[in-house]
């Protein structure tokens, strides 16, 4: 028995780890994993969805322990990410910079921690022009901070610092003219510099969704991948696209500073299914398997034949409803899945699968929802809704939105439904002085869904087999196990 016992444990590492191989191997386009939501899937409900469907890399923007451990051992790379708020400290305290390598990296690598982080990012989009040089001092000192500290714990080989830049970053009315902005040449030429003599990318977030939503000017065909009645014409370069134009923009302001041959990735691109008029699943769908069918066909741009982005995160990954919505309501509904992990649209990611699958076993909470009441005046309601919405996402209400149009009974019960979900299902929280009940049948309405949220107090059952290798290894271990057993009988 000691001997067959020996063999299967190898058996299952070798299974793993070739699963590991593969995954790591296929993958050339990933997902940012957002966590800002009040329904949120047990990480190892996420990790197990990712392994489905061949996601291979993933992009944090923070270091979240529950989400680093349920990463371990599943064979797909991460990028943790230091937030904003934590440049300063961390610029200003080499001392800092180690404590935050070693609770956020070195205890998650290696043998005893099996997570796979490749990068970390050193802030979010930190030269954004509405910070308002916020964070410009900080970057390069907690880079150089966060460097020293990789290179005591010895990973600095192994884990490469990004910085994710907004693509407000450069500007050029062409591609070939793209320069940095000014206050950020000297500061850009030091990230640039530093990427080059370590092996890492320039990162940086391109959305031609935004281009469109911010410029009623601006063609809509030219934000998508199917070609464009209104190219921009560089010479004798033709861009039929935003996102090739946006691309090639920043080589020309990377080779401005002499470093035009360094390595771009995507650090968030994607198009929101809600929450604006060109926001809706069909251009959703469009736009991501066009950018996808781009990516994959090694095409590169006019400035980079034959040469795509090292890697490129698609944003988002799950729907986060409590994303501010300053820049409007479709901040919360970047998902390509929804926020328990449904697939909202068909599309090829190019890594296996042909269509997305559905996460499994989520813990929902009972099916069970909160309701206008029907024996009350819809008129004394009005000030619950807003009292609703004011805590709870109702941004698919408004226009642009799936439940924009279900009428004032529908918009009462929709929101305090979506309080009542946001509670926990908190009996108390269904109350508005009497004018909401609780309903076992779903009002849901066409394409409008009446939300059951996520019981996140309870563990999935799937989360174990996540943290070994998944349902590839779960099958191999049943039939190994029926394999082994009818040997074992055959020599009794």
């Amino acid at each position: 028995m000691a001997a067959w016992a020996a063999l299967l444990a190898v058996v299952l590492a070798l299974s793993c780890a070739r699963e590991r191989r593969l995954l790591a191997a296929d993958a050339a386009v990933g997902v940012n994993w957002g966590t800002l939501s009040s329904h949120r899937a047990p990480p190892a409900v996420v990790v197990d969805l990712l392994r489905a469907n061949r996601i291979g890399k993933v992009k944090l923007f923070d270091a979240d322990a529950g989400v680093l451990r349920a990463l371990a051992r599943s064979g797909i790379e991460v990028m943790v990410g230091l937030t904003n708020g934590e440049l300063a400290g961390i610029a200003g305290s080499p001392a800092a910079a180690d404590a935050w390598v070693a609770q956020n990296v070195s205890r998650y690598v290696g043998r005893g921690g099996g997570v796979d982080i490749r990068y970390i990012a050193v802030g979010n989009e930190p030269f954004l022009t509405s910070y308002q040089g916020q964070f410009l001092s900080y970057v390069i000192p907690a880079m150089t901070n966060i460097q020293q500290s990789l290179v005591k714990a010895n990973l600095a080989s192994y884990v490469k610092l990004v910085v994710p830049c907004n693509a407000d970053a450069y500007e050029g009315a062409v591609p070939s003219q793209g320069v940095f902005r000014t206050e950020l040449t000297q500061i850009m030429t030091q990230l640039a510099a530093y990427l080059s003599s370590n092996g890492a990318p320039f990162v940086v977030n391109i959305y031609p969704f935004l281009s469109l939503y911010q410029n009623s000017d601006f063609p809509e065909d030219y934000a998508f991948f199917e070609g464009s009645t209104h190219p921009l014409v560089d010479g004798s370069n033709v861009y039929y696209n935003a996102f090739d134009g946006n691309f090639d923009t920043l080589i020309s302001a990377l080779g401005k500073l002499g470093y035009g041959q360094l390595p771009i990735a995507i650090g968030e691109v994607g198009w929101p299914t809600q929450g604006a008029p060109s926001a809706n699943l069909t251009a959703a769908r469009a736009f991501n398997q066009g950018l996808i069918n781009r990516i994959m066909s090694n095409k590169g741009t006019p400035l980079r034949p034959g040469v795509p982005p090292s890697d490129v995160y698609l944003f988002g990954h799950l729907d986060e409803e409590q994303k501010s919505v300053l820049p409007g309501n479709f901040e919360r509904h970047w998902g390509i899945f929804s926020f328990d992990g449904q697939a909202k649209y068909p599309l090829n990611l190019g890594l296996g699968n042909r269509v997305l699958r559905n996460a499994k076993e989520v813990p929902y909470l009972p099916s069970r929802w909160c309701v206008a009441n029907p024996a009350q005046s819809l008129d004394k309601a009005s000030t619950h809704l807003k009292l609703a919405c004011d805590m709870a996402d109702c941004t698919t209400l408004y226009y642009g939105g799936s439940c924009n149009g279900i009428g004032e009974k529908g918009n009462v019960s929709f929101a305090f439904n979506s309080y009542y979900q946001m509670q926990k299902q908190d009996a108390k929280s269904c109350d508005f002085d009497g004018h909401g009940m609780i309903t076992f049948l779903d009002p849901s309405m066409g394409e409008c869904r009446f939300l059951v949220g996520i019981d996140d107090s309870k563990s999935s059952a799937a989360a174990s087999c996540g943290h070994c290798c998944g349902v590839l290894c779960g099958v191999s271990i049943f039939t190994l196990w029926v394999f082994l057993y009818l040997r074992m009988m055959g020599s009794a």
